[in-house]
């Protein structure tokens, strides 16, 4: 299993869009080694946003978007207040566990919250209407509320054990058909029926094709 740590209470550098893109690259060049873990916790303190740049924003949102389409399953456990880097991977991953003490927040840049693609994420997954505290106020999303919104799946004192069960959950998946499954997913709140149709279609005579070798070898 490829575990990673995220501190958000550290800076956003390129040493941090190095350490998560090395990990993908671990995971892509190591199939069938097991989910991708990562442990957050920490938000960022007032003045975080010094030093930062657009370009450095900008590669560690394309990392973050590598972590997400990874054709592997890939798990997040949360603990304490998480904002900034460490709210980022955790809302990019696909299973994520919190502690009950786990807040999760939109930091704030000096004159309002930090506008990054963590509030796409919110909005998306959760709904514009009960994110709209969080993404304009900066008003902290607690474990319990975070699990009825979905952003969280499953609260566990003991987040090794609860990462453990999750591991035999999903364990002897194809990371390949995960990751056609996870953007079929991802395109189903944008499309229309019909303009997703080909995709499923697509996906569907890829499963019995490969169902069909099978059975003739």
């Amino acid at each position: 299993m490829l575990t990673r740590a995220i501190d958000g209470t550290e800076p956003l550098s390129a040493a941090s869009v190095k350490a998560l893109d090395g990990l993908c690259d671990r995971a892509e060049d190591q199939p069938g080694s097991g989910p991708v873990t990562v442990h957050v916790t920490g938000a960022p303190k007032t003045d975080w946003t010094g030093g930062l740049t657009v370009g450095l924003v900008t590669k560690w949102e394309r990392v973050l978007r590598r972590l997400e389409r990874l054709p592997v399953a890939t798990v997040a456990t949360a603990s304490g207040d998480c904002g900034g880097p460490a709210l980022d991977v955790f809302l990019a991953t696909d299973i994520r566990i919190a502690t009950p003490d786990t807040r999760l927040l939109v930091p704030l840049d000096g004159e309002a919250t930090w506008p990054g693609m963590a509030v796409h994420r919110l909005v998306q997954q959760a709904g514009a209407a009960r994110v709209r505290r969080a993404v304009l106020f900066g008003v902290p999303i607690p474990a319990a509320e975070a699990l009825t919104l979905g952003i969280v799946d499953e609260l566990a004192d003991d987040t090794a054990a609860a990462t453990e069960a999750t591991a035999e959950l999903i364990a002897g998946l194809s990371g390949k058909e995960l990751a056609i499954r996870r953007q079929l997913l991802f395109d189903a709140s944008s499309m229309s029926f019909e303009d997703a149709l080909g995709q499923h279609l697509a996906a569907c005579d890829r499963v019995l094709r490969r169902n069909g070798a099978e059975e003739a070898s």
